[in-house]
């Protein structure tokens, strides 16, 4: 039996014919769909241009000054962080992120591991803090530095919201609320960003927070993160119900099984959040391989400060 949404009562057409918001369901999905239902008129879109442009400006303002920006930094946030952003919200897979469960999940990926970690590798707040005046870049220091900031980037409370929150939206009603309500399905892409970004922004970070952690416990909460999408995959593939509740089967999809769509979601988590984590892994020892490197150079610099100190008072005597 097919459930009419309020939402859908001014068209007066059945869910079959719609996904989230009131919009017609796609047509089968293909590789060449990804371009051909690319949207930019979604205030998603808007965002990530603003966020681009006031970047480059960033970039360009320093320049100007004769200051040099890394350009891996610049590509990061560019490329795999807003770009990877983009790629699964305006491009043809946002169109079926409400039709294809396995699809939903790829964004999943995207937007709270993938786009948050290289958006953190970019340093926006390091950018900021020296291009903005006085006034501005002052405030965005309390900002950093403020009690909300401290609780939420603390690695244990970043931790926690980010394993309990997909539990949280799939196992219960939450998510076919999603599903339902263009509103409620913004939000959700908007809030695997954040929860993202407040989990890997510690972690892998450049730009200055409070209360870092230091890189041996950094990669062990990065090691106890890596069978969390696994426990959450498997659960996904082995489930006796449907997430969405029947929302899926109402679409009444020819060239979509639910169940065997909810599968591959699963194996996406699965296969993905542990790529993902290990790769991330092998880039925080990186990091901490480097900050030992540079740390061994200071201290030799240190040394030979106070042998020529040495040398000297004794030259002296």
């Amino acid at each position: 039996m097919l459930h009419v949404d309020p939402i859908f009562a001014p068209t007066s057409v059945a869910p079959a014919t719609l996904a989230a918001g009131g919009e017609a369901v796609p047509p089968p999905f293909t590789v060449a769909r990804v371009l051909t239902e690319t949207r930019l008129d979604s205030w998603l879109a808007l965002g990530l241009v603003l966020a681009a442009g006031l970047y480059l400006y960033g970039v360009y303002r320093l320049r100007l000054r004769g200051d040099r920006w890394p350009a891996v930094r610049t590509i990061c946030f560019l490329g795999p962080g807003l770009g990877g952003i983009a790629a699964v919200t305006v491009s043809g897979l946002g169109a079926y992120d409400t039709v294809l469960l396995s699809v939903h999940m790829v964004q999943h990926m995207v937007l709270s591991m993938i786009a948050p970690i290289f958006l953190a590798l970019g340093a926006p707040v390091t950018l900021a803090l020296r291009t903005l005046p006085v006034r501005p870049r002052k405030r965005l220091l309390a900002i950093v530095h403020s009690r909300i900031a401290r609780v939420y980037s603390f690695p244990l409370v970043a931790f926690a919201i980010f394993v309990v929150n997909p539990f949280a939206l799939y196992f219960t009603g939450l998510y076919e609320i999603t599903l339902r309500h263009e509103w409620a399905h913004e939000l959700v892409h908007a809030h695997f960003i954040m929860t993202g970004c407040v989990f890997f922004w510690p972690l892998l970070g450049l730009d200055p927070l409070p209360g870092r952690w230091p890189y041996p416990a950094r990669a062990l909460l990065m090691l106890l993160s890596v069978p969390f999408h696994t426990v959450l995959g498997l659960t996904i593939m082995q489930s006796t119900t449907l997430l969405g509740g029947d929302w899926y089967p109402s679409l009444h999809l020819s060239w979509s099984d639910p169940w065997n769509d909810q599968v591959v979601a699963g194996g996406v988590l699965w296969a993905g959040g542990e790529f993902v984590s290990v790769t991330m892994l092998a880039v925080l020892v990186v990091q901490w391989i480097k900050q030992s490197e540079r740390e061994a150079r200071r201290l030799d610099r240190e040394l030979d400060r106070q042998e020529a100190r040495q040398r000297a008072a004794e030259a002296s005597a």
